[in-house]
């Protein structure tokens, strides 16, 4: 009897107590586990949307750039002229210019300088206003160039959208105007002739994403909106991005090539510009506890920051040539 009994006896306490701590370690060893992979896959999730969102940024202010300038077949920008009945509903051109239709215009005609490709350097709100009258001063990031980027889209129109901005060409002359085309166009543009979209742009850096005050840099432009009108409208591009800086490469002799580089060209370099190297400063979006970036950061001629916070950042870097504006230059326009 006795045998049985102890047989049947269970745990003793001590046991009881060994068998508890024992799995209170193990259960404290996956849940540690379980956290730090939590953390892991979260940086890596911030990480590479962060690289995600740069290099999609810096490709298309890239590819932006590179087409600076087209205007298809037409090789003579001072040859375009503006229908008398098209009229922008928001222009975006500077505060104080005497006409209208900035944004349409490849040539200022106060001064004369190429405006196809118009850079404002390390802007405050106040500059980049007075540089595009439709940029709201209290948006944009304080220290990030502003630029404005004019072309044609792709290839000739196959159909015409109405409220769409247009240039009829044949290669020697061109139109602007909107369509719908007026039945007696002011400018007589002889056949054989192609329509293009037309398709100008204004780069910067707004200081927030989705609400005013979210505190997240974005790279945002402003584009011409066929619904309002010849109007324009916000796009904003990539969320993070803390500052756009462009250095570009002058061709001072007219030769191809570039003679010297700047970060601020002035109104009588613009038909200089032959290339540009883009460098974005990009954050991920959501900080990370327990993180501090301590890092320093210069893009171009922007003053050193040192963030101390505690989201990731990344440089994105790269150069294009601008064709048309190379070609323009070789050729004396």
């Amino acid at each position: 009897m006795r045998t049985i009994a102890r047989a049947n006896a269970g745990f003793s306490l001590i046991e009881l107590m060994i068998a508890m701590t024992l799995g209170l370690l193990l259960l404290g060893a996956v849940v540690t586990l379980f956290s730090q992979t939590r953390v892991s896959f979260s940086q890596n999730e911030r990480i590479a949307r962060l690289q995600e969102d740069g290099r999609f940024a810096l490709e298309t202010v890239a590819r932006e750039l590179s087409m600076a300038g087209f205007l298809g077949d037409l090789l003579a920008p001072s040859a375009v002229e503006l229908e008398a009945t098209t009229l922008i509903a928001t222009d975006c051109g500077p505060s104080g210019i005497s006409y209208n239709n900035w944004l349409l215009r490849q040539f200022d005609p106060d001064n004369g300088a190429h405006i196809s490709l118009v850079q404002t350097d390390n802007a405050s709100g106040a500059i980049a206003n007075g540089a595009h009258t439709c940029l709201n001063a209290s948006e944009i990031k304080d220290g990030s160039d502003v630029v404005a980027i004019k072309h044609l889209r792709g290839g000739p129109a196959t159909a015409r959208d109405i409220g769409k901005t247009y240039l009829r060409t044949n290669g020697t002359v061109g139109m602007i105007y909107q369509e719908p085309m007026p039945a007696s166009p002011s400018v007589d543009i002889p056949a054989p002739f192609e329509d293009w979209e037309y398709a100008p742009a204004i780069y910067y850096v707004r200081n927030f994403a989705r609400v005013a005050g979210d505190n997240t840099p974005t790279l945002c432009r402003k584009i011409m909106d066929a619904s309002m009108a010849g109007g324009l409208a916000s796009d904003c591009l990539a969320e993070g991005v803390e500052d756009m800086q462009i250095e570009y490469g002058l061709d001072i002799n007219g030769n191809g090539s570039v003679d010297r580089f700047t970060d601020a060209p002035i109104p009588s370099e613009y038909g200089s510009i032959i290339s540009a190297k883009i460098s974005l400063l990009v954050r991920s979006v959501e900080a990370t506890p327990g993180y501090v970036n301590d890092k320093t950061y210069q893009l171009g001629n922007s003053a050193a920051y040192t963030p101390n916070d505690a989201f990731y950042r990344r440089v994105f870097t790269t150069s294009v040539i601008i064709r048309n504006l190379r070609n323009l230059r070789r050729m004396g326009n």
